[in-house]
């Protein structure tokens, strides 16, 4: 299960003996495994400080949470939406997100405690918002170019209509350096090529007789030269087409044949070259993303609980990892264990006579007796 609840409660005479008693109440009956969820000594700064960061903190934490997923799901697409390789890709410091998650520890040298959380919160803001504005430079780059590698590859197979020709012919089909005479392509049904050599010297004057072949056929179509003087192409084309016969817009150039198949290899080479690095920044930015993410958690369990229980600062945070058929009774005995702290956070949180109280941003269907964050580590299906 990729679902995590990020809770806190106010320390009893100790918060080893807070985490005992929930331990004891809900491990034992095998409703959740429990982790200690580590938070430093933050300073807490005034309570009117704390409230207006109480709400700009849950905003933070949506966009945070947003450019994560935007990241890996980008690095799903690089990769090619291959979940297993994603799911190995997807690391939090060097780690899967599960072990990251369950052995948080604060990362001192990006978030000094001295700063205040305020500091702290800006800090994070900043850094997930240069990688959201990176991120669509980079994939805005990439994409165009496999874009237009993409354009090129299917000019090269497809039907006759529509195919690059280039691939498909030689010198020898056509007529060059001539002053009067010209070559065509010409794109027939394959139910039709009786009716072609039947008609086509007859289509208009001025055509060269014999002079068809068969280039090329695919399921569908054949392609065929023609050779006639210059001055009747523009009347074979409206003939042929009353006929459904197809003239293809063709002029053989060996230099522009050759540009086109360097381009097409360019295009390869530069979308192999550019793979690497941006599947490397990607990893590195979902990693530091990710890390953010759950520093802004920590931050707003911390700002939540000196909110609700007050100075000087006792409290225990801890994750807890539900047994999915076990989630209601889990619910319920956390009520059980801290509905005295606040009686109106009525059971299922559903009550219609919610509680206003400033600084805390929870909607009603997530306020709770006790602090409580819901964390989804699964970054590869859910949005």
């Amino acid at each position: 299960m990729s679902e995590y609840w990020l809770i806190s409660a106010p320390g009893e005479k100790t918060c080893q003996q807070t985490w005992d008693t929930l331990n004891n109440y809900t491990s034992n009956g095998g409703l959740s495994v429990n982790y200690k969820f580590a938070i430093p000594d933050l300073k807490v700064g005034t309570l009117d400080q704390l409230v207006g960061l109480s709400d700009d903190l849950g905003k933070l934490d949506t966009f945070v949470e947003q450019v994560s997923h935007k990241v890996a799901s980008y690095l799903g697409e690089v990769l090619e939406d291959n979940p297993d390789k994603l799911t190995e890709n997807l690391l939090a410091n060097n780690v899967d997100l599960a072990t990251y998650i369950t052995k948080f520890q604060w990362d001192m040298a990006k978030y000094p405690i001295k700063q205040s959380l305020r500091q702290i919160a800006d800090i994070i803001s900043k850094q997930v918002g240069q990688i959201d504005a990176d991120l669509k430079t980079k994939s805005a780059a990439y994409n165009n170019l496999k874009s237009s590698l993409q354009n090129m590859e299917k000019k090269q197979t497809g039907s006759l209509l529509t195919r690059n020709l280039a691939e498909l012919v030689k010198k020898e089909d056509f007529i060059h350096d001539s002053e009067y005479l010209t070559t065509l392509l010409v794109v027939v049904p394959r139910a039709s090529f009786a009716e072609w050599h039947a008609n086509y010297e007859k289509l208009t004057d001025m055509i060269v007789p014999r002079s068809s072949n068969i280039v090329s056929q695919d399921t569908d179509y054949g392609l065929f030269t023609i050779t006639l003087f210059k001055k009747v192409v523009d009347t074979f084309k409206i003939k042929a087409r009353e006929h459904k016969f197809i003239v293809r817009d063709f002029v053989y150039n060996e230099e522009e044949l050759a540009a086109g198949k360097n381009e097409i290899t360019k295009l390869v080479t530069d979308k192999k070259k550019q793979f690497g690095p941006l599947v490397r920044w990607l990893k590195v930015n979902f990693s530091e993303c990710f890390c953010a993410w759950i520093h802004v958690k920590a931050l707003r369990v911390f700002v939540e609980s000196v909110l609700r229980y007050g100075l000087p600062v006792n409290f225990q945070a801890m994750l807890l990892r539900p047994n999915k058929k076990n989630t209601k009774r889990l619910r319920d005995v956390l009520q059980q264990l801290y509905g005295h702290l606040d009686s109106s956070a009525q059971q299922g949180s559903g009550a219609q006579d919610a509680v206003d109280i400033p600084g805390l941003v929870f909607g009603q269907s997530d306020y709770y007796s006790y602090v409580y964050y819901k964390i989804n580590i699964d970054m590869v299906d859910s949005k």
